[in-house]
């Protein structure tokens, strides 16, 4: 009876420290998201992370290699990305929910590499997604239906460079890596192969959608001005018609004219990998692959009017461990606060940020 109560107590022993210890670490995974980092008035604290994605995206989540889409007019904010192997995810524009959209076999089962938002002269809202795997650039509708699909050029496709022609002649292969669309000319990098130039693809339809490819294109593999180390993403800042590429692995964001010459260079601070450039408002945004201590996870940095204003550390300051990379990230307005949504790669991961305002 004496040994049966000594193991009835060790037992006892034992599921208290296994209760204690499981109670340590729930309390330091909530204190490890109750940090708070960036400076002035742009300062972050964690607001979501992965369970707010539905299940199906979860299963999934550490493979993430792709970017964010925001619905910027009035009255929507919904943001789209994908992951493979789940598809199309819709966050809603007040943050608070996501859902799965029905995807395209084709779409669900590859990487898609960044995705953008834009619209037909009538209006009709597109998503497309450059497909870095499969070499197709896809466009769908809000909901996700699958209405056109870009592949790779021919090799007798003249795209307006004699480097670009003899690239694809000789077999070289088309990696998309970032879309966006301006007066009806899609624009897609291709950093992720020996080319590394934008191409450019005309849409002579809306409805039904359908583009060809255009005798446009520029960059190229180099240091010199307008030239990438990989050109990674692509954008066009709202209320403008200039392009700018993130050029990773030189620290800067290059800026042309819609005809494809240099403009300038936007530079970021040194030893940092810049993935891609969003805007809201007087705001930019960049996630960066690395940061200039490689200790301390990678960096997003947040510029108003060109100048570096903040810097979110999400893996020192918020605990947020799998942010050694942050391949996308955009800024939201809802209500009186700002707010983030990342993502990080290798291993993949997703946050909402909202913004201190106290």
């Amino acid at each position: 009876m004496k040994r049966f109560a000594i193991s009835v107590f060790f037992v006892l022993l034992l599921g208290m420290a296994w209760i204690s210890s499981n109670d340590a670490r729930s309390n330091a995974q909530t204190a490890a998201h109750t940090g708070v980092s960036g400076q002035g008035k742009l300062r972050f604290r964690v607001l979501y992370t992965l369970d707010h994605l539905p299940a199906e995206a979860q299963k999934v989540l550490t493979g993430a290699h792709g970017g964010f889409a925001v619905d910027t007019r009035p009255g929507k904010g919904e943001t789209y990305f994908s992951l493979k192997g789940a598809g199309i995810i819709q966050i809603s524009g007040d943050l608070k929910s996501t859902r799965l959209l029905d995807t395209a076999a084709e779409m669900k089962n590859t990487n898609l590499h960044n995705s953008t938002i834009w619209f037909a002269l009538d209006g009709t809202p597109y998503l497309s997604f450059p497909g870095n795997e499969s070499a197709e650039v896809y466009t769908t509708t809000l909901d996700g239906k699958l209405v056109h699909t870009l592949h790779a050029p021919e090799w007798s496709t003249e795209l307006g460079s004699p480097i670009a022609n003899d690239y694809f002649k000789g077999g070289g292969n088309f990696v998309p890596t970032d879309v966006e669309q301006l007066d009806g000319l899609l624009y897609i990098t291709t950093g992720y192969s020996n080319l590394d130039f934008v191409l450019t693809a005309r849409i002579p339809s809306f409805h039904p959608l359908s583009a060809v490819w255009n005798d446009l294109a520029f960059g190229g593999r180099g240091t010199g001005p307008g030239q990438f180390g990989t050109g990674h993403g692509i954008t066009v800042p709202p209320g403008t018609k200039r392009i700018e590429v993130a050029d990773r692995p030189n620290a800067e964001i290059d800026r042309f004219t819609r005809y494809g010459q240099y403009l300038s260079t936007l530079r970021m601070p040194l030893g940092s990998l810049p993935c891609d450039i969003a805007y809201l408002g007087k705001y930019a945004i960049v996630g960066a692959l690395d940061g200039p201590d490689r200790s301390k996870g990678a960096p997003i940095y947040i510029l108003e009017n060109d100048q570096l204003v903040s810097t979110i550390m999400p893996k020192e300051d918020l605990g947020l461990a799998n942010f050694k990379h942050v391949h996308n990230a955009v800024l939201r307005e809802y209500g009186d606060k700002l707010y983030v949504i990342a993502q990080a790669w290798n291993p993949g991961d997703f946050a909402i940020l909202e913004q201190v305002t106290n």
